[in-house]
């Protein structure tokens, strides 16, 4: 069964207008970027620009208002953006979004597309539930340096995603762990919506309907469950 995830109360007095929306999926078939997800790459691409109507990533909004909770908790948003807005960044270069494989650029194609946050995690690499809280500071997360695994701690009262063995995500969406990435081999995966006000949850909701319908499309026979917005 995959980890229900749980927001603390220093995470909701922090950001009262956060809500996320957990799409849960089984019978994945994951493999190497293809011309399909680099298509769908581009389109969000495409799709992204005429939202933006030539206005920088950062003066949307939600990306506005996420910077604030950022400052909120200590971090530098102008250095650590929400993963949608450094994702926004690099689809409105030359160079255009990275290419990883089909489970990440499904999920990345929608957070462009939507300048929403979206993570996703390999269900069977979570130990416990996955919970949003403010970091202690002593907490693990592992990550890998020049080649090498190194163990970092996040800032005190930093907001991170863990389980029971460490920290999955730090600054919220900033930086994922590799323990839990989606990879070739993964079967099993839990994906996150993340969204503050102004943005209607009805928006978010609908977000997650393209994700699990891009999932079901690319993984047939899976089993996709939009869960509600919490």
């Amino acid at each position: 069964m995959t980890p229900t995830p749980a927001v603390s109360d220093e995470v909701r007095a922090l950001a009262p207008g956060f809500t996320h929306v957990v799409v849960e999926a089984h019978g994945l078939v994951n493999r190497p970027s293809d011309g399909e997800s680099s298509a769908l790459l581009d389109d969000a691409a495409g799709r992204l620009a005429a939202r933006l109507g030539g206005r920088a990533p950062h003066e949307d909004p939600h990306m506005a208002a996420w910077r604030e909770v950022y400052t909120a908790f200590g971090s530098k948003p102008s250095r650590t953006r929400n993963s949608a807005e450094a994702l926004a960044g690099r689809a409105l270069t030359a160079a255009g979004l990275p290419r990883i494989n089909l489970l990440v650029d499904l999920y990345n194609a929608v957070s462009v597309a939507r300048l929403i946050p979206v993570g996703g995690e390999d269900a069977d690499r979570i130990r416990g539930g996955m919970r949003l809280v403010r970091a202690t500071g002593e907490e693990d997360f592992v990550t890998v340096t020049g080649g090498a695994e190194t163990v970092e701690r996040p800032d005190a009262g930093e907001v991170v995603w863990r389980d029971d063995t460490g920290v999955t995500c730090r600054r919220w969406n900033w930086r994922q762990g590799p323990r839990t990435r989606l990879t070739e081999e993964t079967v099993s995966g839990i994906f996150l919506l993340e969204s503050l006000a102004p943005v209607p949850v009805p928006d978010v909701e609908d977000a997650a309907a393209e994700l699990a319908g891009l999932l079901e499309k690319f993984s047939p026979g899976s089993t996709v469950t939009v869960h509600p917005a919490a």
